[in-house]
This record gives C-alpha cells, structure tokens and sequence, in this order.
C-alpha cells in the first residue's frame, strides 16, 4: 500500500501489552512505511517504549487513555462501563474518521459489542461475523464464523458465504473462490434446517459464486473449499480444536527428539525439512482475524501472540484497507437483495401455483 494511511491500535489489549503491540508496530512500519499509528493507552507506559525506538516514534501518536478493557469482563459490562477504555477510543477513531482500520488484540467478546454499537453493521448484514485463515493441504481456505454468533439461521449463513467469498477474493487473491457449508455430511438432507435452507438459497441464488454445497470437518484440511461457512458455536469448536491438535504433535515431535541420541543426531539432517513444515503450521502466520459485516475495518489478534502474531494482524489489517472489502461486499449484498425482492414479485408460473395450491 503506497498511499499515506493512518490504522487505530488498541495498545492496551492482549495478554503481554504494551509491549508487544509496539513492537508489532514497529515490525509493520518496515512493511508499510506509509503507515502512520494511532495508540491508544497509557501514556506513562507508552512513552518509555517509544523512547527507545525512534523510528517508531516517528510514526505514532499517543492518545492517553486510562481505562483498560480485561480479558475476563463480560461484553454487556465493557460497553457500561468502558467508554473511555483504550478499545473503545480506538474504534471510535474509525467511526470519526481518524484511521482507515483499528486492531486490537484484547477481549473478542468487548471488541464485537463496541463495534457493532459504534460503526454498526454494513446495510443488509444482520450479523457480522469473525473470519480468519486456515492452513491447507492445497495452501490456505478461508473460514467464517469463528465464534461471533453461537446460533444463525439461514439468511445468516448466506451472508457468511457472500462475505467469505469476498474476503477470499481480497486476500487469495481468487478469481472466483469455492465456497462450502460446513455439515455433518455431505448428503442434501444431512444438517440442520438452517443449513438446508441456506444451501437452497444458495444454489438458486445468480451471484458469481461456485456453491459447492455441504463439506465435512475433513474437508477444512485437504482445502476442499476455498470458504467454509459455518455458525460461530461450531467454527471456534474447529478452530480451537485444530490449534490444540497442532500443539499436540509439536510436543510429541519434542518428546520424539529427546528420547534418544540417534534421534537428536537425525535431527541435524531433518531440520532444514521440519523447519519448513513449521513455518507453514505457524499460528503467527494466520494471525489477525477479522470482523466482517461491519461499517469499518476491524482486525482481532489473538490475544497471545508475539511481536510478529501482531504485526500480521495489522497486515490483514492493509489488507482489508487496499482492497476495499466493504465495498466489495456491499456490492454483493445489493445484487442479492435485488435479486430476492425480484423473485417475490414475479407471480409463480401456473403449473408451479398449482401444485403449491394443492398442497
């Protein structure tokens, strides 16, 4: 991104702030000179660590805050009592104008509440969602919800699929992503009503997307799909149980290594193979997730992850940014909403009315 930008960071939120969201800051300065960040926090804690780092300096504006949002507060309790918190500040900086996109890697539950209240959602999105990466087989898919909404009916599915597409196209850089509902089977009359019917609307719709209808838990791993669609209950059962399953084998392989000199010796040679392999598993690499649906760009990190995790969230962050997701998806929404108000209008054809009649 070559234009001049200005992004929002919550500089308070995460399990090892301030520190590790400066130096995230300061990882993607070097990536996007043009940047320009908005901190919002404690200035007495800030300011040292600006101090040291004056290339970083130059590129950031302290707004004092002293409210901090914990990871244990209840949505419905951050949004009474932390309005003038360092997450609120910083998206209400995107609401007003002051910064393209904001970032935050503190509490996921704070984070949705205050941003659908202060930038609301994008017209025809009745939920936003949380859409990230996943590793693949074939590279990367996408996958969305991630934990936002526990329960969803079918139109809510349907404009996960709209927005994953778009999200897709952005991000792989696809001409036209594959997208797929996630199910317990891929038979039509597997799932949930919600799911039948949103499969339904989809395969009847005439937006420019490969509907490749239901996929299995499987399918996110070989890349069977370029997007899953799934309710948020469901997608961060996933999500959490592949971050767990990779930590797994990642302690095996340690206790593997260890169990014997032959096996540290084989190490030397295996190395440069599981390096690799590791790099491409690397949570850091897939780190950033964001929140679609929503009046503005808004980027969650987790809230764990190191300097390098946090700088990737602000990548996704230019990302959404240059490409003008929004638009994209607002674009979409409007041909399918046309479509629909169409297709109540037009009178069902006589043999159809019918049978519809009869039954």
């Amino acid at each position: 991104m070559s234009a001049a930008f200005t992004l929002s960071l919550d500089a308070m939120g995460g399990d090892y702030a301030p520190e590790i969201v400066l130096k995230g800051a300061a990882i993607a300065r070097v990536r996007y000179p043009t940047a320009h960040f908005l901190l919002f926090g404690d200035e007495a804690r800030l300011k040292p660590l600006l101090d040291a780092d004056t290339a970083l300096a130059a590129a950031c504006t302290v707004r004092h805050t002293e409210q901090v949002i914990s990871g244990e507060m209840k949505p419905s309790q951050a949004i009474r009592q932390g309005r003038q918190s360092s997450m609120w500040k910083s998206i209400e900086a995107v609401k007003n104008g002051e910064a393209a996109g904001v970032v935050s890697a503190g509490n996921t539950g704070a984070l949705m509440a205050m941003a659908k209240i202060i930038m609301r959602p994008l017209p025809g999105i009745d939920r936003p969602a949380i859409c990230s990466l996943f590793p693949t087989r074939l590279g990367e898919t996408v996958m969305l919800d991630l934990g936002a909404n526990a329960e969803c009916d079918a139109q809510n599915l349907v404009q996960f699929a709209i927005m994953g597409e778009c999200f897709a196209r952005a991000i792989l850089g696809l001409e036209r992503p594959s997208v797929g509902l996630l199910n317990i089977g891929s038979e039509d009359v597997k799932g949930t009503g919600a799911l039948r019917e949103a499969s339904q609307i989809l395969r009847s719709t005439h937006l420019d997307l490969e509907f490749k209808g239901f996929i299995e838990g499987d399918d996110i791993a070989m890349g069977t799909v370029d997007v899953v669609v799934t309710d948020g209950f469901t997608g961060n059962v996933a999500l959490k149980t592949a971050e767990g399953t990779a930590k797994l084998f990642g302690e095996f392989l340690k206790v593997a290594i260890r169990s014997s000199w032959l096996a540290k010796f084989g190490m030397l040679f295996a190395k440069p193979v599981l390096s690799q392999v590791m790099a491409r598993t690397d949570a850091r690499r897939y780190n950033g997730a964001l929140f679609v649906g929503l009046n503005g760009v808004v980027v969650k990190s987790h809230g764990g992850t190191d300097a390098v995790g946090f700088a990737n969230a602000i990548g996704v962050a230019v990302d959404m940014i240059a490409r003008d997701l929004n638009r994209q998806i607002g674009e979409e929404l409007a041909h399918m909403a046309a479509e629909q108000a169409q297709m109540q209008q037009t009178p069902p054809e006589p043999a159809l009315a019918a049978e519809a009649a009869s039954q």
